[in-house]
């Protein structure tokens, strides 16, 4: 697929309007909410909100009652689905595609941090950016799953996705990552990938654990408890050291911002580590993932270390992400890869320096 071909691809919303179909949204919370507004900024009335069979307990979500997914089927017999949630579970996988199978199935590219969608007019007015970032990717893989990505943003047809999932190894091989890293972890959330980067390395010389929400500081303290010279930061990774709003939630609705009904430390690598060498940093921050970078700038800089980052809490982070750091740094070698997940979350950049 090339840019042209992406030009020439249906809008998830012209094509919903076009079909003249009644619309269903399957799923709840945080994303149904940003799935129903996205059908309201677009003049697409959502008829209804469905679950599948074995989750509807006789809830009511923003004013719908939620029924059953049988429930509709018998009701209203063809009609399009919104999918308002994100899994990375074969099975559940393998159900919305099931659903796919019978109804018109899309899956818009709502934010996971931010308010603002992929819109199609925006990133062709804007082509010169995705070009550039196109250019830079290494390999092959990483210029197909750009491309298939944009094609899912588009159109909201998750096939274009299935067509790009790789293996989801963690940490990714492509970072060559060897005994002795010295390693911040940006978002280290549990301590998940704290342990993954141990038992993929055999062990760091040093470790910069950084988590805001205090539940998963706690949970991270205590799975990390055992590795040596790991120093735990409850902080949220920034461009500076401040103090910031926080809304919490142990998943992906925590956020910062200035009116936040919590406060919460933030601070800067290149603040934690004070000129210290870093050989590898990982970013999955929740949307701060811009500031976080320009808070590495000096370590990034001096001592170019290895990246990885995540590319999905925006919208356009697949593409502002790969500009900020070549930015800071132009010596990298960029390698992009999709996980298998329903949307498009997990998508990643790892940046291994050519030098």
């Amino acid at each position: 697929m090339n840019f042209e071909e992406l030009a020439a691809l249906p809008e998830c919303a012209a094509e919903i309007k076009r079909s003249g179909l009644p619309v269903y949204i399957y799923g709840m919370g945080n994303g149904g909410e940003k799935v129903l507004k996205w059908c309201a900024d677009r003049g697409i009335r959502a008829e209804g909100v469905f679950a599948s069979d074995d989750f509807v307990r006789g809830q009511s979500f923003c004013g719908y009652e939620v029924k059953k997914l049988s429930q509709v089927e018998e009701e209203v017999g063809e009609f399009i689905v919104l999918l308002a949630f994100g899994t990375c579970l074969p099975e559940i996988m393998e159900r919305i595609d099931d659903i796919a199978h019978k109804h018109m199935l899309y899956a818009p590219d709502v934010p996971v941090a931010g308010d603002r969608d992929f819109d199609r007019a925006d990133f062709f007015s804007d082509i010169k950016r995705a070009e550039k970032v196109y250019d830079m990717l290494e390999d092959e893989q990483s210029r197909k799953v750009f491309m298939g990505l944009t094609a899912s943003k588009i159109t909201g047809r998750l096939g274009y996705l299935k067509e790009i999932f790789t293996d989801g190894t963690k940490p990714s091989p492509l970072l060559c990552l060897k005994k002795g890293e010295i390693y911040c972890d940006l978002g280290a959330y549990n301590g998940d990938t704290v342990l993954q980067t141990v038992k993929a390395t055999g062990g760091c010389k040093k470790i910069y654990a950084l988590e805001p929400e205090k539940r998963n500081f706690q949970k991270c303290v205590r799975n990390c408890t055992d590795i040596d010279d790991i120093e735990f930061i409850n902080a949220a990774a920034w461009s500076h050291d401040t103090v910031m709003g926080f809304d919490g939630g142990a998943g992906r609705q925590a956020r910062l911002d200035g009116d936040g009904r919590g406060l919460i430390a933030a601070r800067s690598i290149d603040s934690v580590l004070g000129g210290r060498e870093c050989t590898y940093i990982k970013y999955d921050v929740e949307g701060a993932d811009i500031p976080a970078l320009k808070g590495s700038e000096k370590t990034i800089a001096k001592y170019h270390p290895k990246l990885c980052c995540a590319l999905y809490h925006r919208c356009y982070d697949y593409i502002d992400i790969p500009l900020a750091v070549n930015e800071i740094y132009g010596g990298y070698s960029f390698y992009m890869r999709q996980e298998s997940y329903y949307p498009a979350w997990e998508t990643e950049l790892s940046c291994v320096p050519k030098d």
